[in-house]
């Protein structure tokens, strides 16, 4: 999941007394709301996402099951004769950025819902404005706390600890005894995994940290780190890192001697251990999404998906395509498109849950929960391991 711990500390002093008096005034100044009830031609939905930037590679990616998502709803009617229209805005991985283009669309008061942005950073930063202008908000991504705030802030990505929980069970029945870890301390989800919950599952799972080792995102090489595992002699490895730094690591893991098993995190996906080639063969990792899982609501996404894209899907997809089809369902239930009517159907969506792209989906509150599947890299490919409860 995306998010910077340094980023979501700076910045939100200078937001908060701008956005306070800016959101007010927007609250009160749109025009062409929809009233209760009310099924326009037209549903305008916002979304605020990196189409640029450093997290251009989730953003877009999260758009294409957006876009997917919006396709199929206005093709099958399923909201009758009314259409879905997504209005895109980027971000540009910058949070003030996001934050003024969240302001304009709560001020424009004809639009019905909001998918939000990815990054963790911008994401705390949005989400006390779109709860206080009570617009219904759908966030994938963005796994930090402070996103998924009130009634009108919704999450469609599970926390990752929710499903790693998967990784940790698949090292207790390989009877791994001791572990070494290197993580990123510089993103939200994998710091939380690193500090907290792979030492505090130790006894739960029958294994010793032996070092842990914290990294910058801006980090690159590993090597020093690689060679004081490799000297640890492990059972097992834990690499919680993001993207390239994936391969990097397993191939410089490999040169320091090491050969033993690797547990990473979806972040090791979406081919980023290819460059790492055979050197990357042995890590696995929980997903909350990987196109090989057999539900049939995820096969039905990843066929159509392919049809449209050539493609297969990433789990960013699978996400944003649910997010939107959660907003169509609530309209759905509701019989209407303004801003209470979405709230109260997406209520009833949370309460009763959904077959969707990452399987079958139920909620605690407002946030997203699966089983999850295992995933590996064989040197060449991502193979499907597991899937179902771990427990």
């Amino acid at each position: 999941m995306v998010g910077s711990v340094r980023t979501i500390g700076r910045k939100l002093l200078g937001v908060a007394a701008l956005t306070t008096l800016t959101v007010t005034a927007a609250c009160a100044s749109g025009v062409g709301a929809i009233v209760d009830g009310d099924m326009p031609a037209e549903i305008k939905v916002v979304s605020v996402t990196d189409r640029t930037g450093t997290s251009a590679y989730v953003g877009t990616s999260q758009l294409e099951g957006i876009d997917l998502a919006i396709e199929e709803i206005n093709a099958q009617d399923y909201l009758g004769d009314s259409k879905i229209v997504l209005q895109k805005r980027d971000s540009a991985s910058d949070t003030q950025t996001a934050v003024s283009q969240t302001i304009q669309t709560i001020a424009d008061s004809s639009v019905s819902a909001f998918l939000g942005p990815v990054l963790s950073a911008h994401a705390v930063a949005v989400a006390p404005l779109v709860e206080r202008a009570e617009l219904p908000t759908i966030f994938t991504q963005a796994g930090s706390e402070g996103v998924v705030i009130g009634d009108y802030t919704y999450r469609a990505t599970p926390p990752m600890e929710t499903y790693f929980v998967k990784s940790l069970a698949r090292l207790r029945d390989e009877g791994a005894k001791t572990v070494s870890v290197l993580y990123n301390a510089g993103n939200v989800s994998l710091a939380g995994l690193g500090e907290k919950m792979v030492p505090e599952e130790q006894d739960e799972f029958g294994y010793r940290v032996l070092s842990s080792t914290a990294v910058q995102a801006t980090t690159q090489d590993f090597g020093t780190t690689a060679t004081r595992i490799a000297a640890e002699k492990p059972d097992a490895a834990i690499v919680l890192l993001v993207g390239a730094g994936n391969s990097t690591a397993m191939s410089q893991l490999r040169q320091a001697g090491y050969d033993g098993p690797v547990v990473g995190n979806p972040a090791a996906g979406a081919g980023n251990l290819a460059s790492a080639g055979p050197a990357g063969a042995g890590m696995y990792w929980a997903t909350d999404f990987n196109f090989h899982q057999s539900a049939a609501s995820s096969q039905e996404f990843v066929e159509a998906y392919r049809a449209r894209y050539g493609t297969d899907p990433l789990n960013y997809a699978a996400e944003g395509y649910d997010a939107t089809w959660m907003i169509a369902r609530a309209i759905e239930s509701a019989g209407g498109a303004s801003r209470e009517d979405i709230q109260r159907g997406l209520q009833q969506v949370v309460s009763e849950g959904f077959e969707g792209a990452l399987g079958k989906i139920w909620f605690e509150g407002n946030d997203m929960r699966v089983d999850g599947v295992m995933v590996e890299w064989d040197g060449s490919q991502e193979v499907l391991l597991a899937e179902g409860s771990s427990e």
